[in-house]
This record gives C-alpha cells, sequence and structure tokens, in this order.
C-alpha cells in the first residue's frame, strides 16, 4: 500500500501540470485569439518569444536543482514553493484586462511567462526526483509508468471536459467561461502539488554532494549517453506533435471521416494506457532498449494498418488503437531512461547533475515542439493546402506525407539512435558502485 501511496503520489504531480500544460497546447492560441482579443501573428509572436524565456528558465532551474540540498531532498521542496504560484499565474493568463491593444500584449507577454516559470519550478524537480525516490529499478519503472498515466488521464480530461466547463461556466460568456474552468485548474493543480510533496520523500541521496562544482564542471558531467536520452526526447516529442497536428488533416480531407475527430482525439490518447500498465513488467522481462524498439515496430505497423485501411472503419480503428500502444511505449520508456542516465552521470562522471540534465531535456522537448510545428507547416504549404476547401492531390499528397510517411521516417531514427544506447548492460554495476560511494559519503559525513 505504501508503494502506491509514493507511485500515486508522484504519478499525480504530473497530472497537476498537464491539467494547464495540456490546455495551453490545445486552447491557449483560440484563447488569445477568440477571447482575449489579439490578432494570430501576435500570438504566435508571443508563443516564439515565451519559448526561448522558457529554455533559459529550464537552464537556471536545472541548476538550482542541482545546487539546493535541504532537510526535504534536492527537488521535493519545490512542489510546494511552486504550487500557488502556477495557481495564481493559471488564473491571471485567463483574464482579459479592460487595456488598450498594447497593455494587452504586455499583459499576455508578464502572465504568460511567469506561468511558464511556475510550470518550471515544478516539473524540472519532477523530472529529476525518481532516482532520489529509490533505487529499486522496477519501482523506478513503476514511478515513470504511473507518472505517463497520469500525464494522459489529464490529457484525456482536458481534450473532453474543457470546452463543455467553459459553456457551463459561461452561459455565453466565453471569457467568463475560460476564467472559471482554469481557475478549477489551477486550484486542483495546486493541491496536487502539495499532494506530490507530502506522499515522496527523496531517500536515496547522491553519490557525490550537490553544490560543489561550477557550471562549467557540471557539463563535463554530460555523457554520449546523456545525448542519446536528449536526442531520443527531440525525436519522440517531434514524433508526438507531427501525429497529433496532422489527424485532423488526414481524416477530414484525405479520408472524409470529419464525424470521428472527437472519437480519433480521445481514442488515440486512452489507446496508449494499456501499455502505460504493461510497461514495468515488459522493462522487467527485457532490456529498455528492446522495449524501446518493441514499441516503435508496434507504431510502424499501426501505422501501415492505417495506411492500407484507407477504406475499412475496422482497420482504422485498429490502426489508431496499435499506434496508440506503440506512441505510449515509446513514451514511458525514454522517460523511463532517465534516472538510468543520471545515473550514469555519476558513475562514469561523478557528477551529481540531475537538474541540469533534466534542463537539456526541456530545451530538446521544447526546440522539438517548435521545429515539428513548423515543418508541419512548411509541408502543407508546399502542398498548396488551402484551408475548408476541396484540396488538390497535390495537398492531400503532403497531407498524407505529414501523417504517414514523417512518423514512419522518425520512427527509423528512433531506432538508429536506440541503438546506441548501451546503460541496460552497465545497470547492475552502476547500482553497486553508487550505493558503495553512497556508504563512504555518509560515513564521511558521520566521522565530520
Amino acid at each position: 500500500m505504501k508503494q502506491w501511496t509514493k507511485r500515486i503520489g508522484y504519478g499525480v504531480g504530473d497530472l497537476g501540470c498537464n491539467l494547464v500544460f495540456s490546455t495551453m497546447a490545445s486552447y491557449l492560441m483560440f484563447f488569445y485569439t477568440d477571447v482575449f482579443g489579439i490578432t494570430a501573428a501576435a500570438a504566435g509572436t508571443l508563443m516564439l518569444v515565451t519559448k526561448i524565456i522558457d529554455a533559459l528558465t529550464d537552464t537556471g532551474m536545472g541548476i538550482l536543482v542541482d545546487r539546493t540540498n535541504t532537510k526535504w531532498g534536492q527537488g521535493r521542496p519545490y512542489f510546494i514553493i511552486g504550487a500557488l504560484p502556477f495557481a495564481i499565474f493559471t488564473v491571471m493568463t485567463f483574464i482579459v484586462p479592460d487595456f488598450s491593444m498594447n497593455g494587452k500584449l504586455v499583459w499576455a507577454y508578464v502572465t504568460y511567462t511567469l506561468l511558464c516559470t511556475a510550470y518550471t519550478v515544478v516539473n524540472i524537480p519532477l523530472n529529476t526526483i525518481v532516482p532520489r525516490l529509490t533505487s529499486d529499478l522496477h519501482e523506478r519503472n513503476w514511478l515513470v509508468s504511473t507518472r505517463m498515466i497520469c500525464a494522459l488521464i489529464g490529457t484525456a480530461l482536458v481534450m473532453s471536459i474543457t470546452m463543455p466547463l467553459v459553456e457551463f461556466f459561461g452561459q455565453g460568456d466565453t471569457q467568463k467561461g475560460f476564467l472559471i474552468t482554469m481557475t478549477l485548474y489551477g486550484i486542483l493543480a495546486m493541491i496536487l502539488f502539495v499532494y506530490t510533496f507530502m506522499s515522496t520523500k527523496e531517500v536515496i541521496p547522491p553519490s557525490i554532494q550537490p553544490g560543489k562544482s561550477s557550471i562549467k564542471e557540471d557539463l563535463k558531467g554530460l555523457t554520449g549517453q546523456t545525448f542519446i536520452f536528449l536526442i531520443l526526447n527531440f525525436l519522440y516529442f517531434a514524433l508526438f506533435v507531427i501525429r497529433n497536428t496532422t489527424v485532423i488533416y488526414y481524416f477530414t480531407y484525405n479520408l472524409g471521416r470529419t464525424d470521428w475527430l472527437t472519437f480519433v482525439g480521445l481514442f488515440g490518447i486512452l489507446s496508449g494506457l494499456p501499455m502505460l500498465f504493461l510497461l514495468p513488467w515488459l522493462q522487467k522481462l527485457m532490456p529498455k532498449k528492446n522495449v524501446l524498439l518493441l514499441s516503435t515496430a508496434i507504431f510502424i505497423v499501426g501505422d501501415l494498418m492505417i495506411y492500407f485501411g484507407k477504406s475499412s472503419a475496422v482497420l482504422l480503428v485498429a490502426g489508431l488503437a496499435v499506434t496508440g500502444l506503440g506512441i505510449y511505449g515509446i513514451f514511458g520508456t525514454t522517460f523511463a531512461i532517465q534516472p538510468d542516465v543520471i545515473d550514469y552521470s555519476e558513475y562514469k562522471k561523478k557528477r551529481s547533475i540531475s537538474g541540469m540534465i533534466a534542463a537539456f531535456q526541456g530545451f530538446f522537448v521544447k526546440g522539438s515542439m517548435g521545429l515539428a510545428s513548423a515543418f508541419i507547416g512548411l509541408l502543407l504549404s508546399m502542398g498548396g493546402y488551402v484551408p475548408n476547401a476541396t484540396q488538390t492531390p497535390t495537398a492531400l499528397q503532403f497531407i498524407e506525407i505529414s501523417f504517414i510517411w514523417t512518423p514512419l521516417v522518425l520512427c527509423a531514427l528512433i531506432i538508429v539512435t536506440t541503438l546506441f544506447y548501451k546503460l541496460d548492460g552497465q545497470r547492475k554495476e552502476m547500482s553497486k558502485e553508487l550505493e558503495r560511494r553512497r556508504e563512504l559519503t555518509e560515513q564521511n559525513v558521520v566521522n565530520l
């Protein structure tokens, strides 16, 4: 029972993050243009500028976590520190002030930047804390899978209830509806972060005492395996963004199934749930490298089923289910690799740099999402896509390239990158050596 308290306590932290993150990803552009009242160009520029600022705050937060040493641990205190600001800035971002257009732009830049910063304060520690919660490898896999399940639930909730809540609370006033809905999300997220703090405990100290090295020295702690991990994150999130961005185009124009869009959106999310429950057992049965290769192969099979099943509803649904299993298998296993990469820096380079690794991860993820979105825009433009019109054969071909063939290329790159991952074979030796070093560190502290 204690194990599940810890697993759920850790996992719901990402549920709190995703209540707001998924809303921003899905609805913030619409909110800014259709409710807040700024142009699409201004909103797009805002997103770009804040992403650059976000990358800098990620780096700063990672460095700060590595230099934190409290009785509550390195990462855990930030769940409490960030909880209330996260709720406040969520609400402020969705307030529409009675300002001039320039005043509104300033308000949007300030509030969204503050919200992204508050998100960083709680999310970076969430990415770094697993190696500090347990040294048991199977339990680490369960923690990561529970987190992924909670993140998926958060995304599914946002996709299914956000607009109905906006309509219910707004009663025709979309401004009011968004404000009340996001206030509820912000308060719930704050409560979940507090629960994460209360139900977790950092019991595995780093083998190297934090705060004893310069940033330059910490950068030397990044290993080749760190960069394999970062590249996998880059490729996975590009796959995720491209697939989720283009599904509406493919089903609307290539298949003519607009009536399927709501179903496809939710089914695409929930179909991955069984894989997240299976991952801890799969990762116990075989090396993580093999699980990642298997998940990628599953996605490829599902992708081809969708392509060849254009005229069959059964094959389309089956293909969606199989790609859901594959993409969340890649997702969960990529995150399960992170604790091993963090340990490897301690083992190989004698550097405790979990925060820096998480910061680089955030940078690669955000860069990937931005570039993937730009790439889709480029492909659609090259094909001559025209919104809300009958598409030319060339436009349909480029939509198909975006939805079917680009993900297959990304899967091939994931497979090639995965072949260079080698920590499965060193895991036992790493655990043994790090435990020896921790015992020596504890003895030295007692002797002092």
